[in-house]
């Protein structure tokens, strides 16, 4: 790797890393770095590690972001089929409802686990370390780190 000066410090250019791949492995729910292991130890909480590559997970932290693309996706699609269902039929409130809400509440909870594995993996190609303001350190980025 070649190093670069700038302001006097020699600085090591990170190596990139890909995006999309690293979105669609997080959003199936694996590892972005090896696309192997498990993303999430739960429902929504990352692993710690990866359990195949070794790659650090504990530090990225999706927040709000899933929550609020969830709110959006789901929120366009049913508010759409509702209304298009209400301009072509004269069901009464309940059938609506009875219809409406069960269809949010899968669609939401089916997606909020790999929208945030694609946050992670959005993450994780950029470097950022979620929203915890953890420092960038060569430790944390073993593949910079100078081999005997």
């Amino acid at each position: 790797m070649e190093k670069k000066v700038y302001g006097g410090a020699a600085v090591i250019p990170r190596p990139e890393r890909p995006l999309i791949s690293a979105m669609k492995r997080g959003f199936m729910g694996r590892c972005p770095n090896c696309g192997q292991g498990k993303l999430f130890r739960a429902y929504l909480k990352t692993a710690d590690h990866c359990s195949e590559c070794g790659e650090h997970f504990h530090h990225h932290r999706a927040d709000d972001l899933p929550a609020y693309l969830v709110i959006f996706i789901v929120g366009h699609v049913v508010v759409g089929a509702f209304m298009g269902m209400e301009a072509l039929t004269d069901w009464p409130g309940w059938l609506h409802l009875s219809i409406w809400v069960p269809i949010t509440l899968i669609m939401s909870l089916a997606l909020i686990g790999p929208i945030k594995g694609a946050i992670v993996g959005l993450q994780w190609a950029y470097y950022m370390h979620g929203f915890g303001g953890e420092e960038d350190t060569m430790e944390s980025h073993p593949e910079l780190q100078e081999r005997p």
